[in-house]
């Protein structure tokens, strides 16, 4: 591919799995063959070898886990990547929603040993619902595995996407000795992945020698089946999110890696246009545009720094530019616009459609916000859930009080945890979706902030946005509940309900009030 458009050149991707599928270890492999590191790390790495680039926060790589979502931009071949790696564990499925609303295309990562996994199929729902391309990854095939065919059935009849295997194993587990493309004839070795060989077919003596005899009758049967049973890859069905190649792999051993990020390259589609809430905005427009997707904190806790991250959508974005934040209706000045590797950065001198760019500032920039160069666009997408559980954050110095009301604030700004303040006065209560982000959220208050707290629980168990017809409705409802109403981070009214019943209870009472439990970012401050 020789494409000269910085557009089409661009491949905005990422990657979505259950946990323990090897996400993370596919992702540092994808850096390793882009060139953008010279030693992948290790979840689990030694002391004296570099942690996993994507996994950069301390609970991250104490726990072995992704809990925000790390943005990666580096060039291979005539492309330029810009990797999202995504939280897998459930409870960050915030972020995961939002950085899903950033990309063109994904990796699914599957576990050959356990096939489609919960977490799997929400985030393929998730796809679905935004038509994203998906390629499919099957990982540690140097493992024992279930057998292919049952796993591309349990892709086709769990996820209802026709299945297109692009390669497929020659063997498994301790057998497991390489892979052999289905259309090109192509062997890759296990021990010499650089080095595809062009063979005749699954009958050519070069196969017979990496295999035993069982494990290639096997194999060779299999091989015949799959093409003649299984659909061949059509590119048009996988951009239009029905169908998806598959391709075999271990990620721990470096192999499949660089058939699927070529794949990237000749498969995934370039940036597209979005749709705004005005009409519809090509990549290719001249005029710069994008969207906040995700806001993190202290990246770099000697200076307190906070990162909007942005998807370019169209134009060009260049540094020393001036944009209009949608939402205030003020100018800002993109004066130093950054690409990221993790927590490292480089200046952005240039940034096109389908980059991922940090934009650093001080609260100004909120998640949903949209940047232009003047047209008044808001982008769709980019919604907040109600949480699952509320707590109440006890300080034990109350010295400390302003301080840890300012934290929580840019908390939730982040996306880490949603704020919600009591209209009666009494303390801050945040909301999330799992209780391991209340493990976060007091860790990172502890090592950025210094504040040690804990948290208790409260009367209120769930929680809804309010809205009405008329003004006056809405206030009177607030004012009759007084003692159960709060505000968000935005200010905008919040019933708090004791229970299921009690929120089925006020709704039937209150016909004119509209309970929500998705709000929809909204340009008003």
């Amino acid at each position: 591919m020789k494409a000269q458009d910085p557009v089409d050149r661009r491949r905005t991707f990422a990657i979505i799995s259950h946990p323990d599928a090897g996400k993370t270890t596919l992702t540092e492999k994808l850096l390793l063959f882009g060139g953008a590191i010279q030693l992948a790390g290790e979840v689990r790495a030694k002391a004296n070898r570099r942690q996993t680039r994507s996994d950069w926060m301390g609970i991250e790589r104490e726990r072995g886990i992704s809990v925000v979502t790390s943005v990666m931009t580096f060039e291979y071949g005539d492309c330029v990547y810009n990797l999202l790696d995504t939280p897998g564990h459930e409870d960050f499925s915030e972020d995961t929603y939002r950085t899903l609303t950033a990309v063109d295309s994904a990796i699914m990562v599957i576990d050959a040993a356990k096939g489609i996994e919960a977490r799997t199929r929400k985030l393929f729902e998730v796809c679905r619902l935004r038509d994203i391309p998906i390629l499919t990854f099957i990982n540690k095939l140097d493992r024992e595995i279930r057998d292919p065919f049952d796993l591309l059935d349990e892709i086709e009849k769990t996820l209802a996407l026709d299945v297109a295997p692009i390669t497929w194993p020659l063997g498994h587990g301790r057998g497991f000795a390489g892979t052999f493309d289905l259309q090109r004839n192509i062997v890759r070795r296990l021990d010499r992945d650089s080095e595809p060989l062009h063979v005749e077919g699954p009958d050519d003596p070069l196969i017979a020698g990496l295999l035993s005899p069982a494990d290639l009758a096997e194999t060779r049967d299999q091989i015949a089946l799959a093409r003649e049973a299984l659909k061949p890859f059509d590119r048009k069905s996988f951009l239009e999110g029905h169908l998806t190649p598959v391709f075999f792999g271990s990620a721990l051993r470096n192999f499949g890696v660089r058939d699927l990020i070529d794949a990237l390259a000749d498969f995934a589609p370039p940036p597209h246009g979005l749709e705004a809430q005005s009409r519809h905005v090509d990549a290719h427009e001249a005029k710069m545009s994008g969207f906040v997707f995700k806001i993190q904190a202290n990246m770099d806790p000697n200076h307190r720094d906070r990162i909007a991250f942005m998807r370019v959508c169209s134009g060009k974005l260049k540094r020393g530019m001036k944009a209009k934040l949608v939402r205030t209706g003020k100018m800002i000045a993109l004066n130093a616009p950054q690409f990221f590797f993790a927590q490292d950065r480089q200046l952005a001198e240039e940034a096109y459609p389908g980059d991922v760019v940090g934009i650093p500032n001080h609260g100004t920039l909120r998640i949903g916000d949209t940047l232009t160069e003047g047209e008044d666009l808001v982008f769709r997408g980019v919604p907040s859930f109600a949480p699952e559980i509320l707590r109440r954050v006890k300080i034990g110095d109350a010295m400390k009080a302003k301080k840890l009301r300012e934290a929580l604030g840019q908390m939730a700004e982040e996306g880490v945890v949603q704020l919600f303040l009591p209209n009666d006065g009494s303390g801050a209560m945040v909301g999330v979706v799992g209780a391991l982000q209340l493990d976060v959220l007091a860790e990172r208050l502890e090592a950025e902030y210094g504040l040690s707290v804990s948290f208790e629980t409260s009367r209120f168990e769930l929680c809804r946005w309010i809205t009405a017809a008329t003004a006056s409705d809405l206030d009177q409802f607030i004012r009759a509940h007084a003692s159960s109403m709060a505000v968000d981070l935005d200010n905008a009214p919040v019933f708090m309900a004791t229970s299921a019943w009690d929120l089925r209870y006020e709704q039937d009472r209150a016909p004119g009030i509209v309970f929500s439990d998705i709000k929809d970012y909204q340009k008003s401050a």
